[in-house]
């Protein structure tokens, strides 16, 4: 499976006003993995200089966090569904899942401004 991984330690620009990370700042954080992972993989693929562009969001927020304590953050993509490729992002304090994301992308030519369809096999061109 390909996997990204990153530990953000919660410092007070991630708390709101009840003492605990703003749930917007996950949305943001999903975005930023999905971002790095792509380009790290990007190189392996004929789809590089394409564009990925969110369609849809499902986030669970099972505990809260709080300032000082540390996240893991993990993200994968799962298996195409027709033009759609979801991701799942994952968030772990102390190896429990506290917050759980998954994500529908739409990759897009960035010079036509058109929606790419993507093979249903692409993802095993990345593991080279």
């Amino acid at each position: 499976m390909l996997i990204h991984e990153k530990e953000i330690l919660m410092s007070s620009e991630f708390i709101d006003s009840n003492n605990h990370v703003n749930n917007v700042q996950f949305v943001h954080w999903v975005e930023m993995m999905a971002g790095e992972h792509w380009d790290l993989l990007k190189h392996n693929s004929k789809y590089a200089q394409n564009v990925w562009f969110l369609v849809d969001h499902h986030i669970q927020y099972k505990k809260q966090v709080y300032l000082g304590e540390k996240l893991l953050l993990r993200t994968y993509p799962e298996n195409p569904e027709g033009i759609r490729q979801p991701r799942k992002v994952e968030f772990y304090k102390e190896g429990e899942l506290v917050v759980d994301s998954r994500t529908q992308w739409i990759m897009i030519n960035p010079e036509t401004e058109r929606i790419v369809r993507i093979e249903k096999d692409w993802l095993d061109e990345l593991y080279d």
